[in-house]
């Protein structure tokens, strides 16, 4: 193999973006808990703990996955059915909310 054909390897982040991508889940993941049992939350519970998990696996595609070091055609496929399902699971949250408050 020639010089030309070899593509350097990106480099990898260091231990210290790990340890402050590990905090955040840490942060995340006591924000959840902590949601869950502050009374005055119970309204948007559910609508907060959904971000709070969005957030948290962005966190972890974002940088435990590698998606970054991938072409942005992988990152597509990666995200796009993931978009649909956002919408979808949204869709299907709205749709309960309105038959709970219109039965019947």
């Amino acid at each position: 193999m020639s010089d030309e054909t070899i593509q350097a390897a990106p480099a990898s982040p260091g231990v210290a973006v790990y340890l402050i991508v590990f905090s955040f889940l840490m942060l995340l993941t006591a924000m959840e808990l902590t949601v869950f049992y502050v009374e005055a939350l119970k309204p948007v519970l559910v609508p907060l703990l959904l971000v709070l998990a969005a957030a948290k696996f962005a966190l972890v595609a974002m940088f435990y996955m590698h998606l970054h070091y991938d072409k942005w055609a992988l990152s597509v496929v990666f995200f796009f059915p993931f978009v649909i399902a956002t919408v979808v699971l949204i869709s299907l949250l709205l749709l309960f909310v309105y038959l709970q408050h219109h039965p019947g």
